[in-house]
């Protein structure tokens, strides 16, 4: 009984200190411990669900990036505009 209890201990021990070693920085972000764990769960959840979405729409992939494109030139300006 006793060494599983020294076992338990060590293994909580370990998972402690690998714990406060967990640090992310992403630019002027920056998380230390169970927060970081957190940001990169959330982080490989969200690009499951952006690769899933891609997938799930790749046929009309093409027709929304174009749309998109003539969105972001429109909006910058660097189509001639008519005279009213």
């Amino acid at each position: 009984m006793a060494r599983r209890t020294g076992l338990v201990k060590a293994v909580f021990k370990g998972i402690a200190r690998m714990q406060e070693s967990f640090t992310i920085d992403v630019g002027p972000l920056r998380a230390t411990g169970v927060p970081a764990i957190l940001m990169a769960v959330t982080g490989v959840v969200v690009a499951g669900g952006v690769a899933s979405m891609l997938s799930k729409g790749a046929a009309r992939l093409p027709e929304t990036l174009r749309e998109a494109r003539g969105l972001a030139e429109t909006i910058r300006g660097d189509r001639p505009r008519l005279n009213p």
